[in-house]
């Protein structure tokens, strides 16, 4: 919790210790909540805490194997042939050579070991192929490349996957991680989020832009305020001078928490009785 918090990510008891887990027996971490909670956050921050180097996989529809492993530098090596024809010589073999190959997140986090946190970032974003790949590697941690040979990592990087719940997940890859769910902050907490990620800022407006965000939450909203919207929010309302949540400037800057304009005209609509009681008496 500590090294976190030095990176300016709160964790509480729990995350911190399937993160202390993951590191200790060198098993992938899952790890799932609504979008904004601070997921993706978490590898970044654990990398800066632990001095590895991250390589991050941003999943999406249609990600295949060779876009998240390695691809070859076609364009170098055309220019490799003809510079090697003119030279009157057969050089195909030399095509092949590790200093054509691009290296993708997942080959280089075997390369790295337990010198990388490999993030692969919204899974459920992936198909039903993507992820089986991904167990079988998960699983040996090696790959074969047909014209190199096989690479295994020295030791096991340090693995975590975030997934929003779009699609449910296979069983047989959840029985390879360990799993935490990430809940939106407790206020407290979130004040603390806010302490460390816009450090300096009136504390009383901190408290209240925290209260008014977890208010926002509980409704039926197409898209909840995520943290990092709570931080935006507390910005933007101290570069108008607020040392206090006021009705006005929060009604004025409702596009800095919310994104949707149904959203936004619904909230409006409840303001008054949404606002903390000090600011509403304001």
């Amino acid at each position: 919790m500590q090294l976190l918090r030095a990176e300016r990510y709160i964790a509480d008891e729990g995350l911190a210790t399937a993160i202390y887990l993951a590191l200790r027996i060198s098993v992938p971490l899952l790890l799932e909540g609504e979008p904004g909670v601070g997921k993706t956050e978490v590898a970044k921050a654990l990398a800066a805490a632990t001095g590895r180097r991250l390589l991050r996989l941003q999943c999406y529809e249609g990600i295949d194997s060779a876009s998240a492993l390695y691809e070859w530098d076609h364009a170098r090596q055309l220019l490799h042939l003809r510079a090697v024809a003119d030279a009157g010589r057969q050089a195909e073999d030399e095509l092949y050579s590790p200093r054509y190959l691009l290296e993708r997140p997942l080959l280089g986090a075997l390369r790295a070991g337990n010198q990388a946190v490999l993030l692969i970032d919204e899974l459920d974003r992936s198909d039903d192929a993507f992820e089986a790949f991904l167990l079988e590697l998960l699983s040996d941690f090696q790959i074969s490349i047909p014209e190199l040979g096989t690479v295994t990592a020295p030791s096991p990087p340090v693995v975590l996957l975030t997934s929003n719940r779009t699609r449910e997940l296979h069983d047989a890859l959840l029985r390879r991680c360990l799993y935490h769910w990430i809940e939106y902050p407790t206020e407290a907490r979130e004040v603390e989020i806010l302490q460390a990620r816009a450090p300096g800022l009136p504390e009383p407006l901190l408290r209240e832009v925290s209260t008014m965000v977890g208010r926002l939450r509980r409704l039926e909203l197409y898209k909840s305020p995520g943290i990092s919207e709570t931080i935006t929010w507390a910005r933007a309302l101290a570069a108008l001078g607020l040392t206090r949540l006021e009705p006005g400037p929060a009604a004025a800057t409702l596009g800095a928490v919310l994104k949707d304009h149904q959203d936004i005209e619904t909230v409006t609509a409840l303001l008054p009785s949404l606002l903390p009681e000090a600011a509403r008496s304001d």
